[in-house]
């Protein structure tokens, strides 16, 4: 038996969260929800595990979902961990998409933005429809597919 859920957020952890919210505002539509955030103490140390951790950021709603959809939440983090470069292939979180009209057009917003292209486009018939997409990234190398539909 499954809990009762409702998707609510996907959180990327951002080296610079006000530049990233921005390429996300700007190239995706994304509206941020006040008040941003900023938080810390012994309960978001708890919370965490991160020892003296300090956060901010914001939630962003995504497109197409109106006012209670689910957020895109962008946190900057006072220590930051390294960790590997993202891969498309990379088991664990692998990318965020968005359904855009023209994929070609979305692509070059993107890099237009600081993101980089990954691969190129490609069109795969799905058991019906054909999806066209491209993997790009955001300006922090996060990846993101961009896809559009047809017959």
């Amino acid at each position: 038996m499954s809990i009762s859920a409702k998707f609510a957020h996907t959180n990327l952890v951002a080296r610079d969260w006000r530049k990233l919210s921005e390429f996300y505002q700007v190239v995706f539509g994304c509206v941020p929800l006040v008040p941003e955030r900023d938080f810390a103490g012994p309960d978001l140390e708890a919370g965490t595990g991160v020892a003296g951790a300090r956060l901010s950021g914001v939630h962003l709603l995504l497109p197409g979902y109106g006012e209670d959809g689910p957020t895109l939440e962008i946190f900057h983090y006072s220590i930051l961990a390294h960790g590997p470069v993202p891969a498309v292939n990379r088991p664990g979180f692998g990318h965020i998409a968005f359904v855009v009209d023209d994929v070609e057009a979305a692509v070059a917003e993107v890099l237009d933005h600081g993101g980089s292209r990954v691969g190129e486009i490609v069109t795969l018939k799905v058991e019906g429809p054909k999806v066209t997409w491209c993997y790009v990234t955001d300006l922090e190398g996060n990846i993101i597919e961009l896809q559009s539909w047809s017959d």
